[in-house]
């Protein structure tokens, strides 16, 4: 049983005492101090209190913590926790003071881009709402809908906002809230009720090996600057390219330590802490990026990096945003569409597509290549890896590229991702051309038009099926569309399909 007694301590030094509220709970005692004063004229010799306005004052906070300790079993606690608890603030919590908080855990961590995300999606959130002091009863269902609705012309903030916010969410309800001792400041979780939309496919920026040729092997647009940014966007697009890829971020924070016997080492930002490898990788300088790889080396002795980007931009953002704008320069010289324009990621994209498509890499291959897990991430983690595949399928790259005048089949791939056209669709003008298949044997066949639909191309390729065909079996039915050249295959048992 906890109880509770006003008292006073050690006079000050003008003569006054203290108001104290004495707590005694498991046999020990300890204090919580007031605002109130009283001078020893208004204490007995026993200790009590004869003041009526402070006895008044500490029989309502007496009071206050009698109902508070009432509503939860504090019988295990010990004497520090049950003043923790009296004492703990149970005002509306603010999310846009933790918000900031959680952001900048996640940066000492060393989550740099990961809390540029969360930041972009708390302050994106602040403006809709029209204030930066968010409480956590802001953010109900429907608040966080009309947001969420705000966000659906964007491909990838309509997702990654709501994902960044709904973490916070779900560790300050963690970190703020105690069920166990009845502290709820927190009052809701809206989460429940909103539904957060994927974001678009990405998409695909990959050129042909054409399409790479014209960009490098034009001049550059005339500048009165002294580090042109055409310059710059070409050579740093050449480095992702021969260089497996590589990001503009790991680039600007390569060091010189990360650079031996002519190959980088290096742990790709993006990944590095969400991998158990953390993402390292090794790839080779070939030869024919020499000399834009040494152009931009620093020659500065207590310089730790390898280039001299940190010297000419603030960090990695802006490097990758000068650099953008460097190729877009240059595709604005070749006349190209805006909408067209290339950017960093086109060439990164590229390094991927030829591999696959021209160079006869296996989509393994391609993200190994790339510093992808590829699924094997715990794998990864346990291996010393040999990357002289890597280097040579990058080698392969370079030279199809730059080496050759090969056509890129790129023109004749179809994306992983674009959905195949789910209806075979046919008119009666179409050429149709079917072939019935039982236990591997042609038992039926035609080339005709004036199908309107497949069951009726179907219906008359049964009609050259053998009769002794038992009940339960299975007929493929192979058909080709002779003018879209688009060809599929039904299967029907018969009894249920014919």
């Amino acid at each position: 049983m906890t109880t509770f007694k006003a008292t006073v301590k050690k006079p000050r030094s003008d003569g006054f005492y203290t108001v104290y509220i004495r707590i005694t709970h498991q046999r020990k005692s300890s204090y919580i101090k007031t605002n109130k004063i009283v001078d020893a004229a208004h204490i007995t010799k026993g200790g009590d209190l004869t003041d009526p306005v402070v006895n008044e004052y500490c029989a309502m906070l007496i009071r206050q913590y009698t109902d508070r300790l009432n509503r939860v079993n504090a019988t295990c606690w010990e004497i520090k926790e049950v003043i923790e608890f009296l004492l703990k603030d149970d005002e509306e919590a603010c999310f846009s003071d933790y918000a900031r908080k959680f952001i900048d855990r996640m940066e000492a961590d060393g989550h740099e881009r990961n809390a540029k995300n969360y930041r972009l999606a708390v302050n994106h959130l602040e403006r809709f709402m029209g204030t930066t002091r968010l409480l956590f009863s802001n953010l109900s269902s429907s608040a966080i809908n009309l947001w969420i609705e705000s966000l659906s012309k964007t491909n990838r903030a309509k997702e990654m906002y709501p994902t960044c916010v709904r973490q916070i969410f779900k560790k300050a309800i963690v970190e703020l809230n105690d069920e166990e001792r009845g502290v709820i400041r927190i009052k809701f979780n809206p989460w429940l009720k909103v539904a957060i939309p994927k974001s678009d496919n990405t998409m695909k920026r990959a050129i042909s090996a054409e399409a790479c040729r014209e960009f490098f092997n034009r001049p550059l647009p005339k500048t009165k600057m002294l580090s042109p940014l055409p310059e710059l966007g070409r050579d740093v697009a050449l480095l992702s390219l021969c260089i497996g890829g590589i990001n503009t971020v790991d680039l600007y924070e390569l060091k010189k330590k990360d650079y031996n016997n002519g190959i980088i080492g290096y742990k790709r930002a993006k990944t590095r802490h969400s991998r158990r490898d953390e993402a390292y990788m090794e790839m080779r300088i070939e030869p024919f990026i020499q000399e834009t790889f040494n152009k931009y080396l620093s020659k500065d002795e207590d310089d730790e990096y390898l280039f001299v980007f940190h010297s000419r931009y603030s960090n990695s953002d802006s490097f990758n945003a000068n650099v953008n704008i460097g190729i877009r320069k240059i595709c604005a010289d070749m006349g190209m569409k805006k909408e067209d324009y290339y950017c960093y990621y086109t060439f990164r994209h590229t390094w991927a597509t030829i591999a696959q498509n021209d160079c006869d890499a296996n989509l393994y291959e391609v993200a190994f290549g790339m510093n992808h897990s590829h699924g094997f991430n715990v794998t990864r983690g346990y291996l010393k890896l040999d990357f002289t595949p890597a280097w040579e399928l990058n080698a392969k790259i370079i030279d199809f590229i730059f080496f050759s005048n090969k056509k890129s089949k790129q023109g004749k791939a179809r994306d992983l991702e674009a959905p195949e056209e789910k209806l075979f669709r046919i008119s009666k003008k179409m050429m149709i051309y079917g072939r019935a298949y039982f236990k591997g044997d042609v038992v039926g066949e035609l080339t005709d038009i004036g199908f309107s639909n497949v069951d009726e191309v179907i219906s008359e390729l049964v009609k050259q099926l053998p009769k002794d065909i038992p009940i339960g079996c299975t007929v493929q039915f192979r058909l080709k569309n002779c003018d879209s050249q688009r060809e599929v295959v039904y299967e029907r048992s018969k009894g249920k399909g014919f």
